[in-house]
């Protein structure tokens, strides 16, 4: 692999050592509670199924799709839009349908950058936000997201202190790995400064229906002058429960939309038809499904978090996102994030992501995917309480 320049640009996967450790035990045939990957445990709703099934039967949908996405798709992710934020889209020029969003952030940085563009991300984050930059060859900075700070802050004195100027910012809210939200007005400012300084705005909005609390995450498009500047992910892997199915889209300035078409053609020949059909009817189809999923993920989170609180492991609820970001307690905060998740695995047959697979700044939590069941999630809460001592600084 030496010789392979992209290659030698990323670091070795963290996540894959939990995943080997986690996968070994299995095979002595340990029960392991696995709250480390994203994963929806959910089927798909039955009426998206169903409509897949019918559409798979028909032969005319076998044959090669269109990259950006069929027509009647690309018209209910608008109307998506519209009804949910009032945002007006042009089915024909501001929207295109990407292999789930992480197929299509990754694109979009070969679109976009080149070597010795530097690309601003919040860090900790999700590692596509940052290392679709890398493979793409650009540089990225870090901008750290830390609950004593304010992130806007800091990201304007990132910005003015690194050279060359960034030419993208990719953000993320509700965020992964950190749970963190914003308000209209933080995408406000973002819009302002962008247009400003003539950055490009990437915003991923995959977890907008995962709010709890009476919180609703906005739409980096609602501010009026958005489309000037940038563009927005959306996924149906969490809301719908379709993460196997591998349908995303991006909406937003047509410059950019246009660089992510054009790029896709030669990449891609889109998706399964029949998968582009019933993800129409799950957006234009009846939604209570979206709303059972964000309960049972409450229903996860309370159980999750109410349990570590009460052993002593002092958690705050999210009020976004499947996740929830838990600081390593004080007494195992000098071990770091990778060898405190091996311990939890290994001792109270729990998995977590460490928060070092996320970034720098990542380092002293880990990442608890609620993909487990509230009576799993109280097994692993008695794990967890046998093999920690709390000192009540935790």
């Amino acid at each position: 692999m030496e010789g392979f320049y992209r290659i030698k640009r990323l670091p070795p996967y963290v996540f894959a050592q939990v995943q080997t450790l986690k996968l070994d035990a299995r095979h002595r045939g340990e029960d392991i509670i696995d709250f480390g990957m994203g994963n929806p445990d959910q089927p798909t709703p039955d009426h998206i199924v169903d409509k897949l099934v019918e559409a798979a039967r028909n032969g005319k949908n076998h044959r090669y799709s269109a990259s950006k996405g069929i027509t009647k798709l690309r018209h209910a992710i608008t109307g998506w839009y519209k009804r949910n934020y009032d945002v007006n889209l042009d089915p024909e020029t501001e929207a295109i349908v990407t292999i789930g969003s992480k197929e299509g952030i990754a694109h979009l940085a070969l679109a976009l950058v080149g070597p010795g563009d530097v690309v601003l991300t919040p860090t900790p984050t999700y590692p596509i936000h940052m290392y679709s930059m890398i493979i793409a060859g650009g540089e990225v900075r870090g901008i750290e997201l830390r609950q004593d700070s304010d992130f806007f802050d800091d990201l304007m004195r990132g910005y003015r202190q690194t050279q060359p100027r960034p030419r993208i910012l990719v953000i993320n809210f509700p965020h992964n790995p950190t749970t963190a939200v914003v308000d209209l007005e933080f995408f406000k400012k973002v819009v302002a400064f962008a247009k400003e300084h003539n950055v490009i705005v990437i915003h991923d909005l995959a977890y907008a229906d995962l709010v709890f609390d009476g919180y609703r995450a906005p739409s980096l498009l609602q501010v009026p002058e958005a489309k000037d500047i940038g563009v927005e992910f959306y996924t149906l892997s969490k809301s719908y429960n379709m993460p196997g199915w591998r349908v995303g889209f991006c909406v937003g300035n047509r410059e950019v939309i246009g660089a992510l078409a054009k790029i896709k053609s030669y990449l891609d020949y889109g998706i399964f038809q029949p998968v582009q059909i019933a993800s129409i009817i799950a957006l234009n189809g009846p939604q209570d499904c979206v709303k059972e999923t964000v309960a049972r993920y409450e229903h996860r989170r309370n159980e999750l978090v109410d349990g570590l609180n009460r052993i002593g492991w002092h958690v705050e609820k999210p009020r976004a996102t499947m996740f929830v970001w838990a600081r390593i307690p004080a007494p195992y905060r000098g071990m770091g994030s990778l060898e405190f998740s091996k311990l939890l695995l290994r001792d109270a047959k729990v998995a977590v992501s460490p928060g070092i697979g996320f970034g720098e700044g990542g380092d002293e939590h880990v990442r608890f995917a609620l993909v487990e069941n509230e009576q799993r999630i109280r097994q692993a809460v008695r794990g967890i309480k046998k093999v920690l001592k709390f000192d009540g600084a935790s």
